[in-house]
């Protein structure tokens, strides 16, 4: 659960933001090359795959993430764009799960990818995508053997 604090003006906010900025999408050539290499694990719950590296050092954001919708899998450009609106929209507000298992001086890259040949609704969209990333942070706490981590 998260905290809740009151601002001047006395409206009620929680404390994590739910936010997805450009600076948290994982966009570059040599990060997705990286992230798709020898090294990388991967965890299946269908409909999402989801492809992660835990590399050591500081970044400002500690997780990276990108979506990727094939048009082998979704023919039509707007069930493409859904999908990964959907997942977008799913990792933006559960991302609390990934950011709290990723210990001090990592960083985490994640690629979520869409198996199905067909539109799914945004609550198997969203259950998914949070036990893909509670499977994430389990592996990541067995790897660093980081007890603090979620």
């Amino acid at each position: 659960m998260t905290e809740l604090h009151t601002s001047e003006t006395g409206h009620i906010a929680p404390l994590t933001r739910h936010t997805f900025g450009k600076e948290e999408h994982l966009y570059l050539r040599n990060d997705i090359e990286s992230l798709f290499s020898a090294g990388s694990k991967s965890v299946n719950i269908f409909p999402i795959r989801a492809v992660y590296r835990l590399e050591q050092g500081a970044r400002e954001h500690s997780v990276k993430v990108m979506v990727s919708v094939s048009k082998r899998r979704l023919r039509h450009a707007v069930d493409r764009n859904r999908a990964k609106r959907q997942m977008r929209e799913a990792y933006r507000l559960q991302k609390e799960y990934l950011v709290n298992a990723v210990p001090e001086g990592y960083c985490l890259n994640v690629g979520f990818i869409w198996l199905p040949s067909l539109p799914l609704n945004s609550p198997i969209v969203h259950q998914t995508i949070q036990k893909l990333m509670l499977r994430i942070g389990e592996n990541i706490r067995k790897t660093t053997g980081d007890a603090s981590a979620l």
